[in-house]
């Protein structure tokens, strides 16, 4: 469903914990222009999803297997640039948070923020237009 005369933020979720999928899952579709299309439980099965769906926003965390966010970064920047990316992560680290951004990370949200305001990151990151 998206809001009249808009198309929906289409979102890939990528988180190793399947209870902090469901719980940004429920959130974000809870939202009229939010569509979540697709989850990965790992790096790789990350960037094979973001190269398939081409999502608008991939929100991702830091740390899981297979090469953790910042591979995901990198790779869904070359494999798919016109998804915009953010992380949603426990870690607040300075030099992860600059070496994400250098991959092509524009948002880093510290998990435990409201609700509203991963909401608003999403539609922000998803906005037409947003380089």
């Amino acid at each position: 469903m998206t809001k009249p005369g808009g198309a929906a933020v289409r979102v890939l979720i990528v988180d190793d914990d399947p209870m902090i999928r469901g719980a940004l899952r429920e959130v974000l579709e809870s939202e009229s222009d939010i569509e979540v299309i697709a989850e990965a439980g790992d790096a790789v099965e990350a960037v094979s999803l973001g190269e398939l769906h081409l999502p608008t926003v991939a929100v991702l965390d830091v740390r899981m297997t297979g090469g953790g966010g910042l591979l995901v970064a990198r790779e869904l920047s070359r494999r798919s640039p016109d998804t915009r990316l953010m992380v949603f992560s426990a870690y607040d680290d300075a030099g992860a948070r600059q070496e994400l951004a250098r991959a092509g990370v524009r948002s880093y949200l510290i998990k435990g923020v409201s609700n509203r305001e991963i909401v608003e990151t999403v539609r922000r990151l998803g906005a037409p237009g947003m380089q």
